[in-house]
């Protein structure tokens, strides 16, 4: 058989060659063509049918050839083809090339006709060529591969050069200015490099530019007011560099420009006049500009998105604004006066209005009502009093609507209950009365709702249990008072309670809180003992009960990192002994060998009725299925292997996992989505069993086959950053996951426990590398993407400290949110990765992901959790990073100063985090991209 297909092809490429002979294409491009077939795997015997070739008319010459994406990595077939010279464009993109051999610049640069060479998304690296030649070439594109060094007459020869894009290198030095002598040039692209110096003055000559892209670099210096004479520039992209002095008046008059984006630098004076009359997009955000707004800024009919904020402008908000507007963002200045000019404005296109932390005053406007569009309103920060008016009850769309740090005063208008889309509602630290309105139930898209610091006063309404997707309840320093519902199972990232009026024995209601990770019960009248449910909140990591009338014995938490105060209550920790006289030691002696006598009678009995209640559970949900009594482990419906490896095959024991299972001291790790327990197989080999979490969403695919069939899929990824699932089992209620034991358990407990010391630069490199090659590879998988539900250093699962594996990738699949009826705001991930973006789309994405690695990479880099003392770490960065010099401040010191190439990657990689944690979705690379930076910072 293998006789006749080694037969088989060598007629196939006897007919190929036959057809060649007799093909119109010139000899040339007959051998080239012939050559390329065996890297493509084209066996069609004319190529100017091949997907990705264009022929003349007649077919007598190959004028376009496009291979991109088809994993190419031969220097030698570049050579090849450049025996086609009657070639137009090349299109060599998203390949594997590392070099460009001598031979390619030389042959290639005598065809006249070659217009277009995309060399971008490869491995390319060191230096670039000298382009002798190529006398017809217009359009080059080296962006996203890993060149380096300066660039000096590389392209000086280049005649007609139209764009060129250099963007996502390592280039240094100063920024290239022999970029053709002609001066045609129209387009160029030189971010996210390593330029420095200032903006030189020679690019102003280059009069035909439409697009100067210079963001994400280290240039230093002013900008000259001779950029305003670039007359054509449509596109100016200056940011996250270093620039200083005043934004250039000459901007002002460019007819053409679309877009400014000078965001992240050093700017200083006032925003020039009439700058904003042809723009649609204007981003001045984090710069240092000062004085009044110009009258005319918000005025162009043109303008759909203006950010201002994080500079130090003062005076009022401009009465005359544009209706084309659509975002508005002035946050985090200097302003005063009222509001009235946005509300007075008719807006009905503005989507997003930012006027937070300023020194804004006066009543909110009810004229607000009539945005119609708004999604986001923040004003908080501010020094507005009055009532909350009714009319913002009037706002559909309205998504986030964020009023805290204020004077407002009354009760909160039960119109604002109307608000169906309302995901976010912070009307925290005014002076608010009334009590909170039952009808609060309403908002069914409620995720966070923050009443801290206010005056109000009655009970919490018993209808806070049905908000299904509730994730934070901050309800603290008020006077509430009155029994405690029972809370939505939801609850993740707070529940607040502290400083009212509440009392009693802290309430059974709180049980039953999976996801929680902070409680705070502080400063209320809470009497008795401290009830062992609080020790099965598997996620807590903060638990707040100063400061009540507590007594008797802190219950032991299972909880590694969790942080418990107890201050101001009678409470004792039997694992912490306090130093005593003789006397009270053996008084204390005598008391605990009585308590002992008494508890361990009792705790007998208890045990025995649990187990009386359990199996009595067990028999009352399974009975339809077995007259028996059930063992004290889940019993196994169906048990699948899905993994190919014998060696695994032989080894997994599916009734010895269950019984791990039915143990909870095997728990190893709880998240929201699930349960890891550590199982030993008969043969001594250790394995992960994970129980889901959210086994009645799973189900709600229709079958069980089909969960199965998704599994399947899942299982058959195969990348050493990446849990895969080995097997699973079916139970009657729940469906359990088999995969590889991680000896080093999370990068959260490397990172932030016992294990930090031992985290060099080295081994948080690997990690952030490792990470990312594992998102990358799930982002690329085809014909669907993994899209994690959850990631977060929780989720990362260490085989050793240089091995990290992100798991919970099963969970995208095998749970439908659109299909469930219950709570899946977990989808959202944990506090403090939790992009931005999800308040308003409630979607998870390929961009939130790359959020939420960039916050990964910002603990490997601070050492710092993802939230600390309530301050998420992505924010606290973005804040304290607006100026270069402060960087070093950022790092965690006891590693980014071993040695200054420590420093210098750390700080590189820095730059790359920020990227990562951008507001704007848009502004974040790609998961690739990010990963060939990281590459690139070592």
């Amino acid at each position: 058989m293998s006789r006749y297909a080694h037969g088989y092809s060598l007629l196939l490429l006897f007919l190929f060659f036959i057809s060649m002979v007799f093909c119109q294409l010139p000899q040339n491009q007959i051998d080239a063509m012939t050559k390329l077939s065996t890297f493509v795997n084209e066996r069609n015997p004319n190529p100017c049918s091949w997907r990705g070739v264009t022929c003349s008319k007649g077919n007598s010459s190959i004028t376009h050839l496009s291979l991109s994406g088809l994993g190419l990595s031969s220097s030698d077939l570049l050579v090849d083809l450049c025996q086609i010279d009657t070639l137009q464009s090349l299109d060599l993109s998203n390949n594997r090339f590392t070099s460009i051999p001598d031979g390619f610049i030389r042959d290639c640069g005598e065809i006249n006709g070659l217009k277009l060479l995309n060399f971008s998304k490869n491995r390319l690296s060191g230096s670039l060529p000298a382009f002798q030649g190529f006398g017809g070439l217009q359009f080059l594109d080296f962006s996203f591969n890993s060149l380096g060094g300066n660039i000096g007459f590389q392209f000086d020869g280049l005649v007609g050069l139209r764009s060129l894009n250099l963007s996502f290198n390592q280039f240094i030095g100063s920024v290239p200015t022999h970029l053709g002598k002609s001066l045609v040039l129209e387009g160029l692209q030189l971010s996210h490099n390593q330029f420095r110096g200032p903006i030189p003055e020679e690019l102003m000559d280059y009069r035909n530019l439409t697009v100067l892209d210079l963001s994400v670099n280290q240039l230093s210096g002013v900008v000259s007011d001779r950029i305003g004479q670039l007359s054509k520039l449509e596109t100016l992209l200056l940011s996250s560099n270093d620039l200083s002095g005043k934004i250039p008046e000459s901007l002002s008059r460019i007819e053409t420009l679309s877009r400014i984006g000078a965001n992240q630098n050093g700017f200083t004076g006032s925003v020039p006049l009439g700058i904003s009359r042809y723009v649609k997009y204007f981003d001045l955000s984090y710069n240092r500009l000062s004085g009044l707004i110009p009258s005319d800024l918000l005025s162009s009919l043109n303008l759909e998105s203006v950010d201002l904020s994080y500079n130090l402008l003062e005076g009022p908000i401009p009465m005359n604004i544009s209706q084309s507007l659509i975002r508005l963002r002035l946050g985090s200045n200097l302003l005063n006066d009222s509001i009235r000019s946005v509300a007075d404005g008719q807006l009905l296109n503005l989507t997003y209005l930012e006027l937070d932390n300023n020194s804004l005053s006066g009543e909110i406007p009810g004229e607000l009502g009539s945005c119609k569009s708004l999604a986001l309103l923040n004003l908080a920060q501010n020094k507005l009093s009055g009532p909350l008016p009714k009319e913002l009850g009037n706002l559909p769309q309205l998504q986030v609507l964020k009023l805290q740090f204020n004077g407002l005063t009354g009760e909160i208008p039960d119109e604002l209950l109307q608000l169906q889309n309302l995901s976010i509602l912070n009307i925290s630290r005014n002076s608010l009365t009334g009590s909170i309105p039952p009808a609060i139930s309403s908002l069914h898209r409620l995720m966070i709702f923050d009443l801290r610091d206010n005056k109000l006063h009655g009970s919490i309404p018993n209808s806070i249990g049905s908000l299904k997707l509730l994730i934070e309840l901050q309800v603290g320093s008020n006077r509430l008072s009155g029994k405690i519902p029972t809370m939505p199972i939801s609850l993740q990232i707070a529940l607040n309670l502290s400083s009212n009026f509440f009392n009693g024995s802290i309430p059974d209601t709180l049980n039953g809180l999976p996801a929680l990770e902070v409680l705070d019960l502080s400063n209320n009248g809470f009497i008795g003992e401290i009830p062992n449910f609080l020790t099965t909140l598997a996620s807590l990591t903060r638990l707040l009960l100063s400061h009540n009338h507590l007594s008797g014995t802190l219950p032991k938490f299972r909880q590694p990192f969790i942080y418990v105060n107890t201050d101001g209550n009678n409470v004792t920790n039997s694992t912490t002994p306090t130093p005593t006289s003789s006397k009270k030691r053996n008084s204390a002696a005598v008391a605990v060998v009585i308590a002992v006598a008494v508890a361990v009678p009792a705790i007998g009995f208890i045990t025995m009725i649990l187990v009386l209640a359990s199996r009595r559970f067990y028999r009352v949900n399974d009975e339809s299925l077995q007259a028996e009594e059930d063992p004290p482990f889940p019993r196994v419906i169906n048990g699948h292997l899905i993994t190919t490896n014998s060696t695994h095959r032989s080894k997994i024991d599916f009734n010895r996992g269950m019984e791990a299972v039915g143990n909870p001291a095997n728990v190893m790790l709880k998240s929201r989505l699930s349960t890891y327990y550590k199982a030993d197989m008969p043969c001594g080999t250790t394995y992960y069993v994970k129980k889901l979490n959210w086994s009645d969403k799973i189900f709600e695919l229709g079958s069980h086959e089909r969960f199965g069939q998704e599994l399947e899929v899942i299982g058959k990824l195969n990348n050493s950053n990446v849990m895969t699932p080995l097997a699973y089992v079916l139970t009657a209620d729940s469906a359990y996951l088999f995969y590889e034991y991680a000896q080093k358990g999370t990068l959260f407990d490397a990172l932030h426990g016992s294990l930090r010391n031992a985290l060099d630069w080295t081994s948080r490199y690997s990690m952030a590398i490792g990470i990312a090659q594992g998102l990358a590879f799930l982002h690329g998988c085809t014909p669907r993407p993994v899209i994690l539900f959850n990631l977060s250093t929780k989720s990362i699962l260490l085989k050793s400290l240089k091995e990290p594996r992100i798991g919970d990738i099963e969970i995208c699949r095998v749970i439908d949110p659109s299909k469930s009826t219950g709570s899946l705001s977990v989808i959202a991930g944990s506090v403090g990765y939790i992009p931005p973006e999800y308040a308003y789309t409630m979607q998870v994405t390929m961009p939130g992901n790359v959020y939420s690695f960039g916050v990964i990479l910002l603990e490997l880099l601070t050492g710092k959790p993802a939230v600390s003392e309530g301050t998420e770490l992505a924010k606290w960065v973005l804040s304290n990073s607006m100026q270069r010099d402060s960087w070093d401040r950022i790092l965690d010191s006891s590693v980014c100063k071993t040695s200054l190439d420590v420093r210098s990657q750390m700080l590189s990689a820095l730059k790359i985090a920020i990227g990562c944690v951008s507001v704007s979705p848009e502004a974040r690379p790609k998961i690739k991209n990010v990963l060939r930076m990281l590459l690139n910072a070592r």
